[in-house]
């Protein structure tokens, strides 16, 4: 017996309206009961039926993490129904891939959470928003695809890979050395490896029922960048306004402006767990085994900023046992 398939909007582009053929537009305004109604091939790809829930009406840049909350509940609750096969998600572009990133780290992995958008509004004369959704919910509905992933322009990607790597055209996303998933092709499933990748199961599911996930304010974490000229003076700022977590994007292989890599100590010093990714687009660091910090696990800075943010939701308390294990 087919299940239905639970619709919840966020907002962004893909509920954007504007003046037709013009290029300016303005995001999250068609409510998702709107997005899916102008769409009738939904009904079918579905099978078992469609429930159709908005979560928020937001442009996607402006994604905060009380939204987050709700959505990572809401998706929970629909994973825990019998009677529903899979989650589809319309989401602004620019956070996309935190958002999936987010998911894959709560969310039970035995059914199918979908990610789809769009790079045009709903009103554009040739606007990608129906169809990346027909083609989430395809994958949503397919029998072997589970866990968080994510379906635009008709490629799969998996929550790990998948960054935006263009701001306008229409395939605007990519899975950079993993590669897709799959593809979406003429209302069928094409898997790239014969069969559906197994997904990992959730590292902080558990946090979705403590209070420290639904708490008004999350472990303050930030994104540093390393770059020619850095002075670390932006660090010790951060560090003095009392932040929890610092990823730094570091250049080629990790490696860090020697002034940058001071003022790095430094926090560590005062408490600051310290997380380093690169700001290269493609390919992994190697592992870091000889400073007071760790490797982010070849995850993109913002993601990495994602896991460490959970990471120190699990600590005991602001004082307690840091979440590298590392003193200090």
């Amino acid at each position: 017996m087919s299940r239905k398939i639970v619709i919840l909007g966020t907002g962004g582009t893909i509920a954007g309206t504007g003046p037709a053929g013009s290029g300016s537009y303005t995001a999250a305004q068609l409510t998702a009961e709107q997005l899916v109604g102008s769409i009738p091939a939904l009904q079918n790809a579905a099978g078992g039926g469609l429930l159709v829930q908005e979560v928020a009406r937001i442009d996607s840049k402006d994604m905060t993490h009380a939204v987050w909350q709700w959505l990572a509940q809401r998706c929970l609750a629909h994973l825990a129904d019998g009677t529903v096969g899979g989650i589809v998600i319309t989401h602004g572009t620019d956070t996309l891939e935190e958002t999936a990133w987010l998911l894959h780290e709560l969310l039970p992995a035995d059914k199918p959470v979908v990610l789809t958008c769009a790079m045009r509004p709903a009103t554009a004369l040739s606007p990608d928003g129906p169809q990346n959704l027909l083609d989430a919910v395809t994958l949503a509905a397919h029998p072997e695809a589970h866990g968080v992933l994510v379906v635009a322009a008709g490629v799969v990607h998996g929550a790990r890979e998948v960054t935006k790597v263009h701001p306008q055209r229409l395939d605007a996303f990519a899975s950079p050395d993993g590669g897709p998933l799959g593809w979406v092709q003429g209302g069928e499933v094409r898997w790239a490896h014969a069969t559906a990748p197994q997904p990992a199961a959730p590292r902080c599911g558990a946090l979705l029922l403590e209070p420290a996930f639904m708490a008004p304010q999350w472990p303050r974490v930030e994104i540093i960048l390393s770059h020619a000229g850095s002075d670390g003076a932006l660090v010790d700022w951060l560090v003095a306004g009392g932040v929890r977590g610092i990823v730094v994007a570091a250049t080629g292989n990790g490696t860090l402006h020697e002034a940058l890599q001071a003022a790095l100590r430094r926090a560590v010093s005062a408490g600051v767990t310290v997380r380093l990714a690169s700001r290269c687009g493609e390919g992994r660091i190697s592992p870091v085994t000889d400073q007071p910090w760790r490797d982010a696990g070849g995850l993109s800075p913002v993601k990495a900023r994602i896991s460490l943010m959970l990471e120190l939701m699990q600590a005991s308390d602001s004082f307690g046992a840091r979440p590298d294990g590392l003193s200090g």
